[in-house]
């Protein structure tokens, strides 16, 4: 083939400059790396450091401190359980536990059933609609007649009571320990069954109550039964009382 002959493009700088900053990079990084022995050749970094391990080891020491502190508190109050002041206070505490009711009782006592007036009295009687139904002060009257009567223990639903015991009236249910529970209210304890009757029979309020269930277009529920045995559980709720004083 004929003609001019081609002419090459110039070469570039940068074909041999290239590899010249290449290899002058590796020796900066091959330099630092010596005389920095492995470590960080930033000193503020290692400043912050050696800041945090003194605060850290700091801690330490008050944390080890304080670990002994409660230590020697655990051991002091451990000697203290074998003395004699202490078993006094745990035996009262023992003797305690059943009258206030958190131990399970058994024995002979009665119940007693409230309950609201059957439907169709309620939908077609002429009085009060109040009269109809079961209120907490009906339930707390024959809860107080029973402690008046001698009575060891008492559940309402079941459920056993104590000094704490809230009874309050949500709707058309009672609030029982927090609970709603619908009527019928069965109300138990035990106790002399003589002793409680008695005690029922002569409390006014609850009269009254029994009176009211008497007429027909009333007829709230009252039902009262002497049971020879009963048992019943521990209080297992939660008690708002943190510690008691007696009423001097």
């Amino acid at each position: 083939m004929t003609g001019e002959p081609h002419e090459r493009p110039p070469r570039s700088p940068w074909r041999f400059g290239t590899p010249l900053v290449v290899l002058a990079c590796g020796a900066l990084f091959v330099t630092s790396a010596a005389n920095s022995e492995g470590t960080d050749l930033r000193p503020g970094r290692y400043t912050d450091l050696s800041s945090l391990v003194e605060a850290e080891n700091q801690e330490y020491e008050e944390l080890q401190v304080r670990v002994q502190d409660l230590t020697g508190d655990v051991e002091r109050l451990t000697d203290q359980v074998g003395a004699e002041e202490v078993r006094r206070i745990h035996d009262q505490v023992d003797e305690l536990r059943a009258p206030a009711g958190f131990t399970p009782v058994a024995g002979p006592g009665v119940t007693i059933t409230l309950s609201d007036a059957p439907a169709d009295v309620i939908n077609s009687s002429t009085r009060d609609i109040e009269l109809l139904i079961v209120h907490q002060q009906d339930i707390q009257a024959v809860v107080n007649a029973m402690w008046t009567g001698g009575a060891e223990a008492v559940t309402i639903q079941g459920k056993r009571v104590i000094t704490s015991t809230g009874i309050k009236c949500e709707g058309n249910a009672v609030m029982i320990q927090g609970v709603a529970y619908p009527q019928p209210y069965v109300i138990s304890a035990i106790g002399d069954p003589d002793r409680l009757q008695d005690a029922i029979a002569d409390d006014d309020y609850l009269e009254i109550y029994r009176r009211a269930s008497l007429p027909p277009d009333v007829s709230v529920g009252w039902d009262l039964e002497v049971e020879e045995r009963l048992e019943m559980p521990a209080f297992d709720g939660v008690s708002p009382l943190t510690y008691a004083e007696p009423i001097r």
